[in-house]
């Protein structure tokens, strides 16, 4: 039996009718079983107004047949509407509603196609809340073992870094996936064993799953199973080079750390080839460019050939200086920065640190250095490469800040704040301030740096202090000066500095006396420093030896004032006993010759105690005393400390013993030395140790303290 459909589209009294009728036998069917007359009939007019009611569609002739009762017929309600023709469907159940038990639907009119859209304001436009979803359950999951047959010990552990298979750490969803795992590790290994000289390795690959029946240990887990041929490892035959020549003419092979018969190791090689792009620009060849290698392999002697690709380019020396950007320096002041001259051979090394240097000036957001070539040919044959500085101003103002602590000095802060350009190049304004247990100070000062040279510098100040420790003072200083100092860029193994100073001082030899008694004095000194540095580190030494001298010649300006010379030897020594550790030693001897103790000021005597002297007792208390038990300070002095610095990664301890003492004679006759003993730690930063000592005097005197704190940064000496 067969359903079929046919109906008009529109608003006819019988919009449908749905008949049975009986399937002709294939032998007697002979033409279709609705004649295209009445077929086309059934269609409606395109020229029909829609608005207005069609008469009713009269059914259409069915051919002779014998046609069965109608199951149900669906007609369309009387207003106007669309009917889609639908696909047969099964007869319907006796209770189902006919059309006309439907509600009536509103007609569609034009009016209502071109009526406007309601605002979207008057929808409610948040989104629904996601409503709880049910944890689901726990996605199967199988076991599985990662067998490694064939590779060579020292590819195991570079396997095990990245294979998948382990990267699973034994579970999986289903077999494809370890599967899948596995063939990835086949790719894995065929890698690593080729970066290692196994050119002509196999790897195979099974996913297994061990039967349970056998009850063997591990049965019913799946196994993946890679098994490694590595075959013959290749090694190098012939090395050589292809490239221009070289001055001299072994500079490339030389400086290619490879050697016939070694392994073809990927990793040595580009190191090897890495080595020789190094040493190039350090040796006039600042455009050398590696272009790539050749490795012949011959199977049947498991060697190859290796032939490096290089383009050395021109050979060159220093000429002048360019400069781009936002401009900090001209190229007049960039050369002072330099420790190289015009003419020398091109070393990049030199390069580095003419960039290193330009950032220590703090005056560059960014900044950096390259070769430019020039075409311009020097008579030795060589060509002249400018220095193109790409420079990126910095701001010119900072503000730092910094504080320490120790027992008996108590607390000490300071603030600074910098115009680090002021008077370009490099004159800096520094305004500075200090608040104290026992000082404070404010001061100025104009700052030259890199005047007329690298790391000589200028300075210019005045500056107001008042101290109250074993003496009060307040001292105002008049200061010139000029240095050559170490920087962690440049460490010098010769430094020095002079000045000028004009010193006027109004002070009391005990501050507790009532009423307390002040003296005026002043002075000119001219102080003259040198040192001789032969460490390897210029804030954390580990060996080597570093020697202070200095004398202060002092013109008293008044009676009061009294013309003497100060003098004092400070040297350290440094001796590694091991990677982490290291003993240093330390002793200090000073004098002041001409006038007597009591006719100098308090504040230009020697005085020793506390951190950077004798750690365990106060802060210059040690040497004679008073009638009141207040040290009066001395002529002569002598220090002396031994440390052992052991260090853990960033940290470090220290345990440490210091003697000094203070003496009324002008030379020092190392006698009634007073001792003391502690322990440190130590946080290593890159901009030096960071302090912490812990000591106690180990002395009878009931004045003394019994534990001493000092903080600070930087080792004690």
């Amino acid at each position: 039996m067969a359903w079929l459909v046919a109906g008009t589209i529109g608003g006819g009294a019988a919009a449908q009718q749905i008949k049975e009728v009986p399937a002709a036998p294939a032998a007697q069917q002979t033409g279709p079983i609705i004649p295209d007359s009445d077929f086309n009939a059934a269609l409606p007019s395109l020229t029909t107004d829609q608005t207005q009611p069609e008469t009713q569609a009269q059914p259409t002739t069915q051919p002779t047949a014998t046609t069965a009762p109608t199951p149900q017929t669906a007609k369309a309600g009387s207003t106007a509407s669309t009917l889609s023709v639908q696909p047969p469907s099964p007869r319907a159940p006796p209770d189902a509603p006919v059309a006309s038990d439907l509600p009536a639907v509103a007609p569609i009119t034009d009016a209502d196609l071109t009526a406007a859209l309601a605002p979207l304001s008057g929808f409610d436009s948040l989104p629904l809340e996601a409503s709880a979803i049910p944890a689901t359950a726990t996605p199967p999951q199988i076991d599985y073992d990662t067998v490694l047959e064939g590779l060579p010990k020292a590819e195991i552990g570079r396997f095990n870094d990245l294979s998948a298979l382990k990267a699973g750490k034994g579970k999986a969803a289903n077999t494809s996936m370890v599967r899948a795992r596995a063939n990835e590790d086949e790719a894995l290994v065929l890698r690593l064993l080729s970066s290692d000289g196994y050119f002509d390795a196999t790897v195979t690959s099974d996913v297994l799953t061990l039967n349970k029946a056998s009850g063997a240990k591990g049965s019913g887990r799946v196994q993946a199973h890679l098994m490694v041929v590595p075959g013959k490892r290749y090694r190098l035959g012939q090395i050589q080079a292809k490239a221009d020549p070289t001055v001299p003419p072994n500079l490339i092979l030389s400086n290619l750390p490879m050697r016939t018969g070694d392994p073809i190791v990927a990793d040595q090689v580009l190191a090897a080839e890495a080595n020789v792009s190094v040493v190039l620009p350090q040796n006039g060849y600042p455009f050398a460019a590696v272009k790539g290698r050749d490795i012949a392999l011959d199977p049947d002697t498991a060697a190859g050939d290796y032939t490096l690709l290089i383009d050395p380019g021109p050979r060159s020396r220093f000429g002048g200086f360019r400069s781009a950007g936002k401009v900090v320096f001209q190229p007049g002041h960039i050369a002072v920065l330099t420790r190289f001259y015009p003419g020398d051979l091109y070393d990049n090394r030199k390069v580095d640190d003419l960039r290193q240097a330009l950032v220590a000036t703090s005056l560059f957001r960014s900044v950096s250095v390259e070769p430019v070539k020039t075409g311009v040919m020097n008579p030795d044959g060589t060509e002249q490469v400018d220095l193109l500085v790409n420079q990126e101003k910095g701001p010119r103002h900072s503000i730092s800040a910094e504080a320490g602590y120790s027992t008996g000095q108590g607390f000490t802060a300071t603030g600074t704040w910098t115009d680090r350009n002021l008077f370009p190049p490099e004159g800096a304004l520094i305004v500075t301030g200090t608040i104290g247990t026992q000082e404070q100070d404010l001061g100025v000062t104009f700052k030259r740096s890199n005047d007329a040279e690298r790391d000589r510098t200028q300075t210019d100040g005045i500056l107001f202090d008042h101290t109250d420790e074993t003496y009060e003072a307040y001292t105002a200083t008049l200061s010139w000066g000029v240095s050559r100092v170490s920087t962690p860029i440049w460490q010098k193994e010769w430094t020095w500095a002079y000045g000028v100073n004009l010193v006027a001082s109004h002070e009391s030899q005990d501050p507790t006396a009532a009423p307390e008694v002040f003296t005026d004095y002043y002075t000119a000194d001219v102080p003259l420093k040198l040192e001789w540095d032969k460490t390897d580190d210029l804030l954390n030494p580990t060996r080597g030896f570093r020697i202070t001298g200095q004398t202060t010649p002092e013109l008293g300006l008044g009676q009061s004032s009294p013309s003497n010379l100060l003098s004092t030897i400070d040297a350290s020594i440094y001796q590694s006993l091991s990677p982490q550790a290291v003993l240093a030693g330390r002793v200090r001897v000073g004098s002041i010759f001409g006038g007597s103790l009591l006719d100098l000021a308090p504040s230009r005597r020697l005085y020793a105690g506390g951190g950077g002297s004798v750690r365990g007792y106060a802060y210059e208390a040690l040497g004679p005393l008073d009638a009141t038990g207040t040290p009066t300070g001395g002529l002569s002095v002598n220090e002396l400390s031994v440390e052992l610095r052991y260090r853990i990664g960033s940290y470090g301890i220290v345990p440490f013993l210091d003697a000094g003492q203070v003496y009324s004679s002008r030379l020092p006759d190392f006698s009634n030395l007073k001792l003391g003993a502690g322990i440190g730690g130590r946080i290593y930063t890159n901009f030096g140790p960071l302090r912490i000592d812990v000591a106690t005097p180990l002395s009878n005197n009931k004045r003394d303290v019994a534990v001493a704190l000092y903080v600070g940064i930087g080792q004690a000496f």
